[in-house]
């Protein structure tokens, strides 16, 4: 099974330039289709309230409602383009979303506010998190790094999942300190890493198949091993760089060091473990 760890479906196209068909390039629709034609089975969706879809955790909540059996939502929760972006009451808002959408998991963009997982606020909604087992989709850069260590160790029921390979980059130079970062990261078992994101990792997003981004993923693979990477394709937002089969081969075929075994997990089997019996 394939399951896709790494979609979006917004109503509207949220993104600039301007495209021809605004109302349906980021439509469900379109994902299913996509994930029809390449035989992946499941798909989690990462809402993101972002411009023109004020409404993104509904639509996908109705999606999910209607696809059941292929999809997943991770709603979006505070994340850094929000009005309630860490304020207060972020525990409750959590909790409320968690109950209104029957939530597994739920994605959290952040800025550059480091101090903010230790904070009071922080705790408090880590701990609601915690306590209902959430899984906690992270988009980060490197420098996070540090207190997510410290804060999955507080909280070792949420699994915490790191976007785009935890924005490592392939042309950062050597001793390349920011891929240490997410490479020490390994050392606290529920933080995992979503292979995904090869266009932002490499130096040119277009120039597919990336070779200069297999050693990111060859360095993650040794460091967390085959059971906390998770592939996703971040369709369709991939489109502006390479179909979504490219998304997946660029994994599949051109990360051939891999073993076939190990693909299964990281394709598919680790983040339906991860789900549990409600994502199955």
């Amino acid at each position: 099974m394939i399951f896709d760890a790494h979609t979006h479906a917004w109503e509207r196209w949220p993104y600039q330039p301007a495209v021809p068909d605004p109302d349906h390039r980021g439509r469900v629709e379109q994902l299913l289709w996509e994930m029809d034609r390449n035989n992946v089975e499941r798909a989690a969706i990462v809402c993101a309230c972002i411009d023109g879809n004020p409404g993104n955790n509904e639509y996908v909540a109705q999606c999910v409602r209607r696809h059941a059996d292929r999809l997943v939502q991770f709603a979006d929760i505070d994340c850094s383009w929000s009005s309630t972006y860490h304020r207060p009451g972020a525990a409750r808002r959590l909790a409320e979303a968690a109950d209104r959408y029957g939530l597994r998991g739920f994605t959290h963009y952040l800025a550059d506010d480091v101090e903010w997982f230790a904070s009071d606020e922080g705790m408090a909604f880590f701990e609601v998190a915690n306590a209902r087992r959430l899984v906690a989709s992270l988009a980060l850069s490197p420098r996070w790094q540090p207190a997510l260590r410290r804060l999955a160790q507080q909280f070792p029921a949420v699994t915490f999942l790191c976007h785009h390979m935890a924005g490592a980059r392939a042309q950062e130079e050597a001793p390349q300190p920011e891929l240490g970062e997410i490479i020490c990261s390994a050392a606290v078992p529920n933080i995992g890493i979503k292979l995904s994101g090869f266009h932002y990792v490499a130096r040119a997003g277009w120039e597919y198949p990336f070779a200069d981004v297999s050693h990111v993923v060859r360095a993650l693979y040794q460091a967390y091993g085959p059971q906390r990477l998770c592939w996703g394709s971040d369709y369709p937002v991939v489109r502006f760089f390479l179909t979504y089969q490219q998304s997946l081969e660029a994994f599949r075929t051109h990360c051939s060091f891999v073993p076939a075994a190990d693909q299964a997990l990281i394709l598919g089997g680790n983040l339906a473990r991860i789900l549990g019996p409600t994502g199955v």
